[in-house]
C-alpha cells in the first residue's frame, strides 16, 4: 500500500472477537486512507496506581441516606473536592484558593468517609506517535481521568503508545524495522538507571513483546482511607478489566502494575491476595518503610523549602505548601484521623532510631541548625550530643509514639485535630479517633510486612541533591551558664508551651527554663520526600532495585530515563510470562 494514510483511533474490541474502528465518510476526491492498527488478541493490561494525593476526589454522589458520616460538610454530592493543579497557571490559582481555606473547612472537605474517586479530571492527549491516535472517550473508560494529569499523563501516554508499537514495515525493502523509541531503550546506559549492568534488550525480546496488546489503565483510590481498603478497589478493577477482555474473547489472564509512591503499598496488599492475576509489578519511589517527612508535615506543616533546592524549586515548594497546608494547624485536622496518611509514617521496619532530641550549649552567636556541630563565635565547640532517641529500648514500637499525645515532641496535638467539632459529642472525642486511625495503620503495616510479588522490580531516588528526611532531630540551643542543667530525663519531661508558625516548639524544662526546638533540615539522599533508607526496602525481595537520580518525588515518572526504564521493565516482565 503506497497511498498516503491518516491514523485512526485505537480499535475497539467486539464481543464476538472482532474489532471496530470509528472513522468518517469523505468525498471521492479525498484519497487518503484511514489506517487502524489491529492489536493482538493476547492482552496484558498495564495498570498505573498513583501515589497519595495523585487521585482526584469528589464528595460521594450517592451518600446513603441513613449514613450521616457519608455526607460531606462542605461539598455537595458529586462536587469536586481534590483535583491537583496542572501547570503553573493552575498552580497559582490553587495556591490562592487553598491559602484561604481554614483548618475547619479542610477537615470537613477531606473527610475520608464522605469522598470517592472522581473520574472527571483532565486527560493528556499528546500528538500521535507513529500514526497511533488516542481517543479521549476510550481513555476515560480506562480511568485516565481518575489521576493527576500533570504527574501521570506523560507516563500513561508513553505506555499506551510505545508499548503497542514495536516494529514498522518498510514497503520498499519489504522488511520490518524497529521503531525509534525502542532503539532509545536499547541505547540507554544502565548507569542512568543506577546499575552497572542490566540484561541487554534484544530484538528477540521485542518480538515476543509485540505479540501482546497492552491497554493502559489508571486506577485511583481514596488516599485518606486505609491502604487495605484501597487495595480492595484495585483488586475489583483488576477483576473487571480481565473479565472485560475475556468477554470479548481475548486471551487475558494477568495484568502488570506500575506504581508510584503510596500506590506501591496499595498494590502490594492487593498482590498478596491475588498474585496469580498479576504478571509483575514495577514500583517507583515507594516509601517501603514509610518516610519521616510524613511526621514532619503533620507536626510542623508542609515544608516550603529545602537548602538543596534551586530558587525555582523553592518557589514551587512554597506554593505546594500553601495548597497542602504550611502549618500544623492546617495539616493536623486532615491527617490525624486518616489511616491512609498515617500509613506513610515510618513503620516498624524503618531503621531506627530515626527521631532524636538535641540541646546544644553555646556562647555568643547561636549555632546554625544543620545537623553538625560547629565552632561558635567565641571559638568554643558547643555540646551537641543527642539526649533522646526514638524508637529506642524503652519505646521500641513506633506506633506507641504516634499514639502518645502527651510529650512535647508528639506527632499529633489533639487540640488541633478537630477544629470543626466533628468529635466533640463523642466519647473520648478526637483522641479516640486518632488512636483508632493509628491502630488501623499499624494493623496494615504488620499484615503487609515485607511481602512483595514474586516478579517485582523497583526504583527509588538516591540523589544527594534531592535531600529527604532520613532522620528527624529536634534541636534547641541553650546559652552556657543557664540555671537549668539539661538532662535526658528533664528534657523528656519538659512541658509543651506552644508552637510558632514555622513549626518550632516552645517547651519549659523543670518549670523555669524555656527552650525553642526546631527540626533540622533534610539530611539524607533521596527524591525530596522518600529517603534512601526507605527506598531500598524492596532489596532482597524484588528481582532488582535501581538507585536512580535526577528527579523529585512527584516528577519521577516524567523523567525520560525513568520512562525508558519502565518500558524496559515491562518487556522484562513479559519475557517471564508464558
Amino acid at each position: 500500500m503506497t497511498e498516503s494514510t491518516r491514523p485512526l483511533p485505537p480499535l475497539i474490541p467486539l464481543s464476538h472477537g472482532g474489532w471496530e474502528v470509528n472513522s468518517f465518510m469523505s468525498s471521492s476526491e479525498y484519497t487518503i486512507r484511514g489506517m487502524g492498527l489491529k492489536p493482538s488478541n493476547h492482552v496484558i493490561p498495564v495498570i498505573v496506581v498513583p501515589g497519595i494525593m495523585g487521585t482526584n476526589l469528589r464528595a460521594k454522589m450517592h451518600p446513603r441516606p441513613m449514613r450521616i458520616n457519608e455526607i460531606n460538610g462542605k461539598a455537595n454530592p458529586g462536587e469536586v473536592v481534590w483535583r491537583p493543579p496542572n501547570g503553573m497557571k493552575e498552580g497559582l490559582k490553587a495556591k490562592a484558593k487553598w491559602s484561604e481555606v481554614s483548618p475547619s473547612d479542610r477537615q470537613q472537605l477531606f473527610d475520608g468517609s464522605t469522598l470517592e474517586v472522581d473520574d472527571g479530571g483532565s486527560i493528556v492527549l499528546l500528538d500521535a506517535v507513529e500514526g497511533y491516535e488516542l481517543d479521549e472517550q476510550i481513555l476515560r473508560k480506562q480511568g485516565w481521568g481518575e489521576v493527576h494529569a500533570d504527574s501521570y499523563g506523560l507516563l500513561l501516554h508513553t505506555l499506551q503508545t510505545r508499548l503497542n508499537q514495536t516494529f514498522g514495515f518498510d514497503e520498499i525493502k519489504k522488511e520490518r524495522y524497529l521503531l525509534q523509541h525502542w532503539k532509545d531503550v536499547m541505547a540507554c546506559e544502565p548507569s542512568k538507571w543506577g546499575v552497572r549492568e542490566f540484561e541487554p534488550l534484544t530484538e528477540k525480546h521485542l518480538s515476543k513483546h509485540a505479540k501482546r496488546y497492552f491497554p493502559v489503565y489508571a486506577v485511583g483510590y481514596n488516599w485518606l482511607e486505609d491502604c487495605a481498603t484501597s487495595s480492595e478497589r484495585l483488586e475489583s478493577r483488576i477483576n473487571e478489566i480481565i473479565a472485560f477482555w475475556q468477554s470479548a474473547k481475548r486471551h487475558c489472564e494477568q495484568v502488570i502494575l506500575v506504581t508510584h509512591s503510596m500506590g506501591g503499598l496499595v498494590a502490594r496488599a492487593c498482590a498478596k491476595r491475588i498474585p496469580h492475576k498479576i504478571a509483575g509489578v514495577i514500583h517507583g519511589v515507594m516509601p517501603a518503610f514509610g518516610a519521616p517527612a510524613a511526621y514532619r508535615r503533620m507536626a510542623c506543616g508542609t515544608e516550603s523549602s529545602s537548602p538543596y533546592n534551586g530558587p525555582l524549586d523553592n518557589i514551587a515548594a512554597a506554593a505546594l505548601a500553601k495548597i497542602l497546608g504550611e502549618t500544623t494547624e492546617k495539616t493536623t485536622p486532615v491527617l490525624a484521623t486518616s489511616p491512609g496518611a498515617l500509613e506513610l509514617l515510618p513503620n516498624h521496619l524503618y531503621p531506627g532510631p530515626w527521631l532524636h532530641v538535641r540541646v546544644t550549649t553555646s556562647v555568643g552567636k547561636p549555632e546554625p541548625v544543620n545537623g553538625a556541630s560547629k565552632v561558635d563565635s567565641a571559638g568554643n565547640n558547643p555540646a551537641s550530643s543527642d539526649c533522646l532517641h526514638f524508637p529506642g529500648p524503652t519505646s521500641p514500637n513506633p506506633y506507641d509514639i504516634y499514639r502518645d499525645m502527651s510529650p512535647w515532641y508528639r506527632l499529633i496535638n489533639p487540640a488541633l485535630a478537630d477544629p470543626a467539632g466533628k468529635y466533640k459529642e463523642t466519647e473520648k472525642g478526637v483522641e479516640k479517633a486518632i488512636i483508632a486511625a493509628v491502630n488501623t495503620a499499624e494493623t496494615f503495616h504488620r499484615s503487609l510486612g515485607d511481602y512483595y510479588h514474586p516478579n517485582t522490580y523497583a526504583f527509588y531516588g538516591n540523589d544527594q541533591h534531592k535531600r529527604s528526611y532520613g532522620q528527624l532531630r529536634w534541636v534547641a540551643r541553650q546559652q552556657a551558664g543557664a540555671a537549668t542543667v539539661v538532662t535526658p530525663a528533664n528534657v523528656n519531661a519538659a512541658r509543651f508551651v506552644g508552637h510558632t508558625t514555622l513549626g518550632q516548639r516552645r517547651v519549659r524544662v523543670e518549670g523555669k527554663t524555656e527552650l525553642l526546638f526546631a527540626l533540622e533540615e533534610q539530611d539524607a539522599r533521596g527524591d525530596g520526600t522518600v529517603p534512601y533508607q526507605s527506598g531500598t526496602g524492596p532489596s532482597g525481595k524484588a528481582k532488582q532495585v535501581f538507585a536512580t537520580q535526577g528527579y523529585d518525588h512527584q516528577g519521577s515518572y516524567k523523567h525520560p530515563d525513568m520512562l525508558l526504564l519502565t518500558l524496559r521493565l515491562v518487556v522484562k516482565i513479559v519475557q517471564e510470562t508464558t
